[in-house]
């Protein structure tokens, strides 16, 4: 899936680390939602539709991804 991200505001996610180490963004655009690593903001980002992004919200809050 392809989205124009050029307007996009990219929110840092509030329990990522402020030492440079695990950071995720995010950007509603649209009816989307797209993650990237803060690190890399050129890089490749996850866009997500409102179905989608609820399904991911709820496996984060559920611990799915927790290593």
């Amino acid at each position: 899936m392809e989205a124009d991200l050029s307007g996009a505001v990219w929110r840092k996610a509030s329990l990522s680390s402020d030492n440079g180490g695990e950071c995720v963004e995010m950007a509603a655009v649209g009816p989307l939602f797209a993650l990237r690593d803060s690190k890399d903001p050129d890089g490749p980002k996850l866009i997500l539709t409102r179905t989608a992004w609820r399904a991911f919200l709820g496996e984060v809050r559920q611990g799915s991804f927790d290593v």
